[in-house]
């Protein structure tokens, strides 16, 4: 097993490409189930969450072909049949494996799904999803675990979801791409990601309207077909490094960022005190002196997003004054916080709240990552803290973050993995 090790105090000078964004690749793989022939996606990052998916369509019988940073999605060949189940060895390692249930049931009129269960940031149940696929005609059957949906053609229905939930949304698009009539979902999820979802299945031959807004509008159509195209940056990727490069005061280049994916992130840095500008090469952002501590809410996009509650509450400890934050996505996204703790840093926690205060100075240590984003802020504070820090269960990094040492050793961080 791997480990991260930091030495704290360079400034990171240079530039940074950012790799497509994880939360955009998972579901358009999903969506490669839809059309008869193969897709080829471009800028797909080299992760351990989107191998998984490219094994799950393995299993279920399409043909994956990995070249480099593209991938090519290919149907069952000849005569093979699909196989239409994806079981809990694979659900269990990545929730996103769920994406498949609307794309098989579209396509062959029935699916299989392990329940995906828990996750340690909290609960995040597939009951939208399920709600939205029985109001599209779908029988919906609990067995043993495991979800079985079935419908020889679901037909178009208006979806009110309770929550704006990325992946039931991107699951209810897909299933609704094939359907028979007009399906219209209100309280969309409006990530960006769900956005490239729709514009991808727009080039396939679907006929989407709203993906961006709380209401979409998706006109069924009897098949799609296969397309070639280039994943987006991941915003989490650069918000991750901009908060490096602020911290560090540093001078770096995001190459590939798109501001308009970051609003929120941007104003919150700003109003830090850090420079953030957009280049015709992506963002720049400059960390040019004393840090000011500024409160901020973690809401469904475009508010502040919850992949970057944990980085800014590192942050924070840098920051003169006192931080608050509220996690609102979440109930259980504080696991980093007693990492920090042992780092130096003066947390309180009261339910979803955490105050923060600041400036301390952060030793080194060895500590202990619990998710993918409490990783990253682990590795954030090893940049700025004094002597050693060793960041261990590093496969959490590995699943949203492409060789995070190798793009921070390029702008002048003191960082190396090794072996446990």
């Amino acid at each position: 097993m791997d480990k991260i090790v930091v030495e704290g105090g360079a400034r990171l000078v240079g530039q940074i490409p950012i790799s497509g964004a994880k939360n955009a690749a998972l579901p358009l793989l999903a969506a490669a189930l839809l059309p008869s022939g193969a897709s080829t996606y471009h800028n797909v990052p080299q992760l351990a969450d989107v191998r998984t998916m490219a094994k799950l369509l393995g299993m279920l019988g399409w043909q994956v072909d990995d070249a480099r940073r593209s991938l090519t999605i290919a149907p069952p060949a000849g005569k093979a049949k699909a196989k239409l189940e994806a079981p809990y060895e694979l659900v269990k390692t990545m929730r996103a494996s769920v994406l498949v249930l609307g794309p098989l049931v579209a396509r062959y009129g029935r699916a299989r799904v392990s329940l995906p269960g828990g996750c340690a940031i909290g609960a995040r149940p597939i009951d939208q999803h399920l709600k939205g696929l029985a109001a599209m005609g779908a029988k919906v059957t609990l067995d043993h675990g495991y979800v079985d949906v079935e419908c020889k053609r679901l037909r178009g229905a208006t979806i009110v979801l309770d929550v704006p939930t990325v992946t039931g949304c991107e699951n209810l698009i897909m299933a609704a791409a094939l359907a028979k009539g007009r399906t219209v979902i209100e309280n969309a999820a409006r990530e960006p990601e769900v956005e490239e979802l729709a514009v991808v299945l727009n080039k396939m031959g679907a006929k989407i309207q709203g993906a961006g807004t709380a209401v979409i509008t998706i006109e069924g159509v009897d098949d799609l077909h296969p397309i070639e195209h280039a994943i987006i940056p991941d915003r989490i990727e650069a918000g991750t490094f901009a908060v490096a490069a602020a911290m560090t005061r540093g001078d770096v280049l995001l190459e590939g960022a798109r501001p308009e994916h970051l609003d929120a992130v941007i104003a919150k840095l700003r109003a830090a005190g850090v420079t953030v500008a957009a280049e015709a090469g992506g963002l720049r952002v400059r960390g040019t002196g004393e840090l000011t501590a500024v409160d901020l809410v973690t809401q469904p996009h475009p508010g502040f997003p919850t992949d970057m509650q944990a980085q800014f509450m590192v942050m924070a400890c840098l920051a003169k004054g006192q931080t608050v934050i509220k996690e609102m996505i979440f109930e259980n996204r504080y696991m980093h916080v007693p990492e920090l703790g042992r780092m130096g840093a003066d947390i309180r926690i009261d339910g979803r709240v955490a105050v923060v205060r600041g400036p301390v100075k952060l030793t080194g240590a060895k500590v202990m990552a619990t998710d993918l984003r409490a990783s990253a802020s682990l590795v954030l504070a090893g940049l700025v803290a004094s002597g050693k820090t060793e960041v261990l269960r590093v496969y959490h990094l590995d699943r949203g973050y492409e060789a995070i040492e190798k793009k921070l050793r390029a702008v002048g961080a003191k960082i190396k993995r090794a072996k446990q």
